[in-house]
């Protein structure tokens, strides 16, 4: 189904604000589900929702809690979000990494004790509409092997970069693993199979089947040992930045709560040759978008492109959500 997105928004603050969140928080993290729906990644959209409701209830999310800055280092402040809500967290993390970029050209902000943030790119998309460049990533509980191993030792670990361009900037948003398990969730729920390899069965074998790669957790890692390698470098980066756990310290709490984040801004407007800059974007971007396809009928697109086109539809034909994921979301009111 189609569903107007303020009534959306409104459907879901009415359900927040009934589970002890404020009025503004309401607000603003239903909007960032929202958002994440309407621009097209519904597996951290609204089909997580229903998920991150049970959280608060079974007291893994805090509703009250607050994100607050614990010290400052240069231009970089550690965070502690309190096992807050993720995404208001991290939408206040970044909001805050760009307002120290406008005083310092750079600002950071690690996060720690963080839930789950939702869908990443909303947090590079804040950097963006801010005049900035942004780099987030998150850490994860154990979902991954190792390149080589079986059994799952790291995070898939989620990394966003953005770069402002005009009003679809790019944003690039990808995990370690060749699909995150909300994509093979999604995969498994429309009866498709993945679009190429996404991990192993239960004899070892690499397959297109998300159920099977859910089932045995062998997740295969994007480009193979390279992003195996990313993951654990990012993992390590962030834990030790933020001072917060890494990967295997949250896998030894009962669910996934408590992760670190990261947030840089880089704020280009304070640089002297922002008019070329915006040019050589332009130039780069256009060049890219004007390739010659592989398939006929295919376009080249750069990342983050195709996403004004879904946001657009959404806001003129109303938000697409699975009749089962809202069906969920009106049984909590």
């Amino acid at each position: 189904m189609r569903i107007p997105y303020s009534d959306i928004c409104k459907m879901l603050s009415t359900i927040l604000i009934g589970k002890g969140m404020d009025e503004v928080d309401a607000r603003l993290s239903s909007r960032l589900f929202a958002d994440a729906s309407r621009d097209g990644v519904y597996t951290h959209g609204l089909n997580r929702f229903p998920l991150f409701v049970s959280y608060i209830d079974r007291g893994f999310v805090d509703v009250k809690a607050k994100a607050e800055c614990e010290s400052r280092i240069g231009i970089v402040e550690r965070w502690n979000g309190n096992n807050g809500p993720g995404n208001l967290n991290a939408y206040r993390a970044m909001e805050r990494a760009i307002g120290l970029s406008h005083d310092n050209a750079i600002g950071v902000v690690a996060l720690r004790n963080n839930n789950h943030w939702m869908r990443a790119g909303n947090y590079g998309l804040e950097a963006a509409e801010n005049g900035c460049i942004g780099l987030t990533w998150t850490n994860a509980m154990p979902n991954m092997p190792a390149w080589g191993a079986r059994d799952a030792r790291i995070g898939n670990n989620p990394l966003v970069i953005s770069i402002p361009y005009k009003d679809t900037p790019v944003l690039v948003d990808i995990a370690m693993s060749m699909f995150s398990y909300g994509k093979l969730e999604q995969y498994s729920m429309e009866g498709k199979e993945c679009p190429v390899d996404g991990g192993f069965d239960d004899e070892g074998r690499l397959t297109r089947n998300p159920d099977a790669i859910r089932k045995t957790r062998e997740l295969l890692p994007m480009g193979y040992w390279k992003g195996s390698s990313l993951a654990i470098a990012l993992d390590l980066v962030v834990s030790l930045v933020s001072g917060g756990r890494t990967t295997r310290d949250i896998g030894e709490l009962e669910v996934e709560t408590g992760v670190s984040q990261f947030f840089m801004a880089i704020d280009l407007s304070l640089f002297p040759d922002k008019p070329q800059m915006e040019s050589k974007i332009e130039r780069t971007l256009s060049f890219i978008d004007s390739s010659k396809p592989r398939n006929e009928g295919i376009c080249v697109h750069y990342p983050g492109e195709g996403m004004k086109r879904i946001r657009e539809e959404s806001m003129r034909s109303g938000v697409y959500v699975a009749d089962s994921v809202w069906a969920k979301i009106e049984a909590l009111l």
